[in-house]
This record gives C-alpha cells, structure tokens and sequence, in this order.
C-alpha cells in the first residue's frame, strides 16, 4: 500500500546520536512510492515529497498546509520526550491515526538544556505520548531498555537497527591517510572521542601487552578529545608509543577508505555512552569488530562470527581478545566476511526501510480495522439515543481495542 507518512523531527536530535536515521529512511520510503514530508526539519536535510499532486495545479505547498493539512496516514515521531513527539501525538489523536515513534536511547546525562528538555517532556507531555503511541521502534537495545523505563508497554516496542550507506561504506577501498602519517602493517582503529572513563586507557594497557613490541601493528585513535595528551603519555610510558597513533581525517571524504584499511575496530567503551554507527559503517566494508559488552551494541558484534565481545573494563580479557585477533589471520578473514554478511542482511538500509515499512503498514492496517469496527457498531446502535459528543474515555477504549495504548497512568521516574 502507499502511504502519506509524515515525519515530525525535533532538530536538536537530528544532530544527535541516531541523527542519521530520519533523512536515510525518508530516502527508502520515497523510492518505495510512499508520500513523505517533513515537519519540524529546519535545515532542510530531510529527503521529501514535493507539492500535494491530489491537490492540483496552482495549490499551496505543504509547508503551508501543515502538519493536519497533509492528511497523512501515520506519523513518525522521534524520542518519546522531545516537543516532536508531542506535536505528533496530539496530531495522531486530532486526526485518528497512528503514531510510530522512534527511539534512540539517548544517554542519562548529557548536557544541562538536553537534560532539562527531557525532564519537562517526561513531566508535561509523556503521558500523552505512551497512551497514542501505536508501535516504538528502539534502534538499540539500550533504547529499548529506555523506552521500558519510560513506561511503554513491551508489547508495543520492537528492535530495528539503524542502518548503513552500503554505496559509501562497501570492502576493497584504499587510502593514503595511513601512509601519510607514517603508520605501516596492520592497524588496529579506534574511532570517536578520546576522553576519561571510556575505555582508552585499558585499551592501550592491553594493546602493550599484547601487540604493543611487535612490528607491523600499530594502534591508531580517530577522533579528538581532552584524553589524548592522557593517552599519548600513557603509551609513552609503556614503551608503545612508536606504535599508538592519533590522527585527523576528514569524515566525509576519506572514512570510509580509512576503515576499509583496517585490520579491526576496536570499541572500548565503558557504558552506553556510544554510537553504533562506527560498527555498522566497519561491518559493511567488511572489518571485523571487537567491542565491549554494553547493552547497546548487543546484536551488534556477534561473539566469533563477525568479531568479539569483551567485557567492558577488563584488561586482562581485552589482552586476549587482541592476541586472539592476531593470531590467527584466517580467523580474521573469516570474521571479516561475517561482518559483511551481517550488513548486507541487516544494516544497508535498504533492508532496514522493508522491516520499517512492515511496522507502518501493519499499525495503518490495524487503525483501519479498528475504526470499521468502531462504525459498525456504530451503526447497530442507531435505535440508542444519542450521547452527545464522542468523550475521551470512548476514545480511549477504541484505541484500547486496537491494542496501541502504551503505558500505564502514573508518570515514570
């Protein structure tokens, strides 16, 4: 079926971890031959429909029509929180249609305003928002944990993974960024911030006890931070410091040869407080990953298939799981493979659109259902005199019916 499908974004998140999510996906559901428009995407980043075609020659833009102008069949909301996902909830209920909300387990802490906004969300509209939502897609297993701790009901959330530009991010590409800072051999990459408390020091300590005196291996962190004076004085004072290197690249243009050419991605963070992007980009061009034991890349790195799990934190485990890695090169081409069948299955978002697209569809199907229902009985009630308005409650049990009330009465904490 085709659908409208409106997205309502908060653009403080569209710069935010799952950021990518929005823009890639209205793409796929553009191809699909689904109506799509954006509501709230200031910057303009959201691929989407143009003029309303039923409405003719000489009608306005949908800009101008708004968000209930549009008419759409479902609405897409993002973190369950935000002002977009109160704009969509009350829209849903305005005009009786589903709402889909996507969540991408933001961090507890975070900065001040982020945590403030999060807290008025929770207290003015959260309610509102678990009682109209018909499906929450978490696009982690950390944001599904959130989503329970926000009162959503189990029944109603499901794991889809965000998803990768197979065309960009694709096996066999080279680059000079290697080259032109002087490291050789085999690279074992860390990409994303380099601060205290996520992991870098025991990665070094165990790097040193592993690889850290061999030639052809070096250690190389992509990303900047307050830690990398902590880091380079570290390796320095083990002895490794000709092989652990820090560099700049830029993202857009040389990333993608930069992991293509890696032996491995290592992610040694301590908590949830990490993008998956990194893991999906390095499984599809087809580097395997050894990454901590966190609930959010659960799923993500699967234990002798496409890399390793390692306890977060633990030296001595991170110690072996590198000489394991190194040891075997057979082992690392078999696990390379792994991480780029695991993509191709999962993450390009091709893929990822399908499994969204049967959310969306199954949730209309299921509004429409109910509301034939709901005339129906509507119409074998005729000889009844007439109770006046419709009230809340009434439509509160016909949602009920369909089975996409969210959440229990009492506010989480």
């Amino acid at each position: 079926m085709s659908l409208r499908i409106a997205l309502v974004l908060n653009p403080l998140t569209l710069r935010r971890m799952g950021g990518e999510h929005a823009p890639f996906l209205a793409r796929e559901l553009l191809g699909k031959g689904h109506a799509v428009r954006a509501f709230g995407d200031v910057a303009g980043d959201i691929p989407q429909s143009g003029f309303d075609e039923e409405a003719g020659e000489g009608a306005a833009p949908l800009e101008r029509i708004g968000l209930r102008g549009f008419d759409p069949d479902v609405i897409i909301a993002y973190d369950g929180h935000s002002p977009a996902a109160w704009r969509g909830a009350r829209a849903a209920r305005e005009l009786k249609v589903p709402l889909v909300l996507v969540e991408a387990g933001f961090p507890a802490h975070g900065q001040p305003v982020e945590r403030a906004l999060r807290w008025i969300g929770r207290v003015l509209w959260g309610r509102l928002v678990r009682r109209t939502v018909a499906r929450v897609v978490a696009l982690d297993h950390a944001a599904e944990q959130q989503a329970g701790e926000r009162g959503f009901r189990a029944s109603v959330v499901t794991v889809q993974p965000s998803g990768v530009d197979g065309g960009v991010f694709r096996p066999g590409l080279s680059s000079d960024v290697l080259h032109r800072n002087g490291i050789h051999g085999r690279v074992l990459l860390h990409m994303g911030r380099v601060e205290p408390g996520r992991g870098i020091e025991v990665l070094i300590q165990a790097f040193a006890r592993s690889l850290g005196r061999l030639q052809g291996w070096s250690l190389v962190f992509c990303g900047n931070g307050s830690f990398r004076p902590g880091a380079r004085a570290v390796a320095e004072r083990l002895g490794i410091g000709a092989h652990v290197h820090s560099i700049g690249i830029n993202i857009d243009a040389e990333l993608p040869g930069l992991l293509a050419s890696s032996t491995a991605l290592l992610v040694p963070v301590l908590d949830d407080d990490v993008a998956s992007l990194k893991i999906r980009r390095s499984m599809a061009c087809g580097v395997p990953v050894v990454a901590s034991d966190v609930a959010r890349l659960s799923g993500l790195v699967l234990n002798d298939v496409n890399g390793l799990v390692v306890e977060a934190g633990d030296l001595e485990a991170w110690q072996a799981a590198i000489s394991r890695l190194a040891a075997d090169p057979a082992r690392r081409e078999r696990w390379g493979l792994g991480a780029l069948r695991h993509a191709e299955e999962r993450f390009v978002w091709p893929e990822v659109a399908n499994r969204f697209e049967e959310v969306l569809e199954g949730v209309v199907a299921e509004r429409r259902a109910s509301s034939e229902r709901t005339r129906l009985q509507g119409a074998s009630d005729d000889a009844e005199p007439d109770s006046g308005e419709l009230s809340l409650a009434a439509v509160e049990a016909t949602i009920l019916e369909a089975g996409v009330l969210a959440g229990p009465a009492e506010e989480v904490g």
